[in-house]
């Protein structure tokens, strides 16, 4: 991926080096590996941490000096331009549809985080907190996205980025709320079958992000593509399940297996168009 040329957003949240003070109430440490044990298995760790966690009131965030790796430095500094990437198309496609982009910020942290959706540890992985309008990272979930998970390569990289926003744009056009509404009121299997195509659909957002980021940019190199396929592919419920505990149960699958997000990742990004990736009308996912 050409990136070294591209412009760094000012949206990045640095709070690496940042402690928790105070105590966790309701759910602690306990809740944590629920949601833990709840995002390998492909449910939204979120829901588990607004349930389950509360910081106490006079709990603060503590800083202390915080020095990155030359690797950590590199990977701060891809996070920011594909951020800015993504500020650039979501900025024009908004404009396209006569509506206003809202910037989201990316939180960088190392450890555990406090968020708007509750605590969270470096070993969930990145996420969106709607509540808050923000991606949350930890860098070191990049050595696991190469080692454990066996998606290496930069653009892999950006496709989580860029998935994460995703559920951004689908909080801006009012998809994330009525989804998230919907599933209190049907059952627990209907509940992950909407789940599924609102992950698919951030995969496709995501495609539609790489197609109209190489126009503006020219950021693929070859073989990007087949990275972020094969990233899209790694995290399919299916295959994790499978790795897991050896067999699969479609019907707790809440992001998609990975044939069906490779296909909607292509699709958005052979589209390049928003109204391409509404998985909420497909018959067939």
């Amino acid at each position: 991926m050409r990136w070294r040329d591209g412009r760094r957003s000012t949206n990045v949240e640095d709070r690496r080096g940042m402690s928790m003070g105070g105590k966790v109430l309701g759910g602690g440490l306990g809740t944590i590996l629920l949601a833990l044990v709840a995002l390998y298995f492909g449910i939204d760790p979120t829901i588990i941490l607004q349930q389950g966690m509360q910081v106490d009131p006079g709990s603060s965030q503590t800083s202390a000096p915080y020095e990155p790796t030359e690797q950590e430095r590199e990977l701060a500094d891809f996070v920011s331009v594909v951020l800015a990437d993504t500020e650039d198309v979501w900025n024009t496609l908004f404009k396209e549809m006569g509506r206003q982009y809202e910037e989201p910020k990316l939180v960088l942290f190392s450890g555990m985080v406090e968020s708007a959706c509750g605590l969270a540890q470096a070993a969930m992985g990145p996420f969106y907190c709607p509540m808050d309008h923000k991606v949350y990272i930890d860098l070191s979930f990049y050595n696991d996205l190469k080692q454990r998970i066996g998606a290496p390569g930069d653009f892999a990289q950006a496709y989580v980025i860029a998935h994460e926003v995703g559920h951004h744009v689908q909080n801006l056009l009012g998809i994330l709320p009525k989804v998230h509404e919907l599933r209190q009121r049907v059952s627990p299997v209907q509940a992950n079958r909407l789940s599924v195509r609102l992950e698919l659909q951030a995969d496709c957002f995501a495609g539609v992000w790489a197609n109209r980021a190489n126009k503006l940019r020219n950021i693929l190199e070859p073989g990007d593509i087949e990275e972020a396929l094969n990233a899209a592919s790694a995290i399919g419920d299916d295959r994790l399940q499978r790795q897991s505990r050896g067999y699969v149960t479609p019907d707790s699958f809440t992001h998609g297996t990975s044939a069906q997000r490779v296909r909607w990742f292509k699709r958005g990004f052979d589209t390049g168009a928003v109204e391409a990736c509404d998985t909420f009308e497909a018959d067939q996912l």
